[in-house]
């Protein structure tokens, strides 16, 4: 892995950093043991004890800190009817749901009421189905309690879901912090390109630059690339030019513009529902996939298999990457 989950065991204090700070509402907890810290994990696996009741689960951090019998009473009744599990607190963990024992996990986690709350992939074992319905309410949940909340997960479309900010982690470094949107419309790297959803990389040299615009030639294409802004570097660096899939644009006609196009086969259509993926071979040997609306597989002039056709894209839908 690139460290995402020795990060997070960083912050709850059961791995200890080798140098830096940790601060968490302005306190540096870097030298603080777990049970001091103002901070809690919802761990992968939920584990709880398999031997108690739902309300008992929920209950035994505040039992032993040694809470007021009324005040724990009180805080896991807030916290079941916060997750909607309150009918289900005297069953076993084993007479639940996956999605069930996730949020008596979650209750656990907030009825301590901490500042950070940790989520080592909390969906993992849930299906798609059941993930994807699963991840709007957790967003729901921490919102109501504002608590501030990190999330690990490998999962890039989750990570979209639910965070308002994110942080693109490789080799144990943060390369990019941003939010969904700035990330996936402007990665900083060729890595976060291709890691967060998926991408169309033209490789190529700077041919010309100005503030306002950059031209691009690359041996896989015919036509000069041209993206609408600029870039810091001499003629001939070489840079990435990252278009996203669903900027690509496939006609039978040839583009009317000099830039950024490439004539090729339809090798493969994969229909996916609400979109079909276009797979078009260029003659230097690379694919160019476009993401199309279903609907447009209704049409006369929607390319079927083997036909020759064009790939295209505006200039403001390329993004320059130095890295």
């Amino acid at each position: 892995g690139c460290g995402k989950s020795t990060l997070l065991r960083m912050l709850a204090g059961l791995e200890t950093a080798t140098s830096g700070k940790i601060f968490v509402d302005g306190e540096d907890l870097a030298s603080l043991p777990p049970y001091r810290r103002p901070v809690n994990m919802m761990f992968q696996s939920y584990a709880l004890f398999p031997h108690m009741t739902v309300e008992s689960n929920v209950a035994f951090g505040l039992k032993q800190e040694g809470t007021p019998k009324n005040e724990i009473k009180e805080r896991v009744a807030d916290a079941l009817a916060l997750v909607q599990m309150s009918k289900y607190a005297k069953r076993k963990p084993h007479q639940l749901s996956g999605g069930q024992q996730q949020r008596v996990a979650l209750a656990r986690s907030l009825v301590k009421r901490p500042k950070l709350l940790l989520l080592d992939e909390p969906m993992s074992a849930l299906d798609k189905k059941i993930r994807q319905k699963t991840q709007l309410e957790l967003v729901n949940i921490i919102e109501k309690v504002d608590v501030t909340c990190v999330m690990v997960t490998h999962d890039q479309e989750e990570a979209m879901t639910m965070a308002s900010r994110l942080a693109v982690m490789s080799e144990g470094k943060i390369v990019q912090i941003g939010s969904p949107g700035e990330v996936y419309e402007f990665p900083n790297s060729r890595f976060s390109a291709e890691f967060i959803g998926s991408t169309n990389l033209f490789e190529g040299r700077v041919v010309e630059d100005e503030p306002d615009h950059i031209f691009v030639e690359s041996d896989d294409l015919e036509a000069r690339m041209y993206v609408s802004h600029g870039v810091t570097g001499p003629l001939g660096m070489p840079v990435g030019i990252s278009v996203r899939p669903e900027r690509v644009h496939v006609s039978r006609d040839k583009p009317g513009s000099k830039h950024n196009w490439a004539r090729g086969v339809v090798t493969d259509i994969a229909y996916m529902g609400s979109y079909s993926l276009y797979h078009v071979r260029l003659p230097s040997g690379k694919t160019v996939v476009s993401n199309l609306s279903s609907s447009h597989l209704m049409t006369d002039s929607a390319p079927a298999w083997n036909d020759d056709v064009f790939v295209s894209w505006s200039p403001a839908s390329g993004v320059v990457l130095t890295q």
